[in-house]
């Protein structure tokens, strides 16, 4: 595990904007070594947004945010990385050490190589590693992106949606790998998702964001019929169903819907 427990992210009186559109405002918020923390809200509410701030490509319009150096990046699965076909598994996860990936910019061919080979190896790729990524399932193509997102060892994880476009099984393999990196290493976990069901069971807490307000706290204090009907600003309510969440919104509320349904719906 990570040693010390000194923040890895602390946002102080964040605000974020674009023209007259507020993202968020006045957001305090601290992320420590191994927190998951997921972060939630309709299309359009600045969750994409919110890892760029993280990843130094956006500037906040007011307050501070300070983050560790060390930060590994999973991004969406449709990110645009090259020709399939001439672009093998161990390239893609070279990327992250040569630091074309927000890796750590490491040298020498011997250790590259090492230092491939182990992330693969961790991720169960080796059998596939010198595959065309074109050849590669969805499944075994993100397998590849956490690879490529831990070799440098990074202290903060964010991922964009890495469950996208995935079936529940190649879901859970890498939602596994993830936690597993987290367990292991004490690494931060910051995941952008439509729907909290497949990793319900990881979250620590929850940053819903939408319409320019946000709510920071456990799913049991965020995921609740009074918190997001709130935020929404008409009725919403929220069930459990079998241990997993049912999000059904009103009129005013359309694009809050049913998270218990596997695939790309918003939340």
């Amino acid at each position: 595990m990570t040693a010390g427990t000194d923040p890895v992210v602390t946002f102080s009186g964040a605000r974020l904007g674009f023209g007259d559109r507020v993202l968020w405002d006045d957001l305090d918020l601290t992320i420590r070594p191994g927190e998951f923390v997921a972060v939630l809200g309709p299309n359009g509410s600045g969750k994409t947004s919110f890892l760029r701030v993280l990843l130094r490509q956006y500037s906040l319009d007011r307050g501070t945010v300070t983050t560790t150096d060390k930060i590994g990046y999973i991004p969406q699965q449709h990110a645009d990385e090259g020709d399939p076909m001439a672009l093998r598994g161990r390239d893609l996860v070279g990327f992250g050490v040569d630091g074309n990936r927000w890796g750590l910019g490491l040298r020498g061919r011997s250790r590259r190589r090492d230092l491939v080979d182990q992330a693969l190896a961790a991720v169960d790729s080796l059998p596939y590693a010198d595959a065309p990524l074109g050849v590669l399932s969805g499944g075994e193509q993100q397998r590849l992106r956490v690879a490529q997102a831990v070799v440098s060892d990074p202290d903060l994880l964010l991922c964009d949606e890495p469950l996208a476009s995935l079936d529940p099984t190649n879901q859970q393999v890498v939602v596994d790998l993830i936690d597993q990196r987290r367990k292991q290493a004490g690494t931060a976990v910051v995941f952008v998702t439509h729907e909290i069901n497949p990793i319900l069971p990881y979250v620590d807490r929850v940053l819903y964001l939408v319409g320019g307000r946000f709510r920071v706290g456990t799913p049991d204090e965020v995921m609740t019929t009074e918190t997001l009907s709130e935020l929404y600003g008409s009725d919403v309510e929220v069930l459990r169903v079998n241990g997993r969440l049912v999000v059904i919104g009103g009129e005013d509320a359309h694009h809050c819907v049913d998270i218990a349904e596997t695939g790309s719906q918003p939340l």
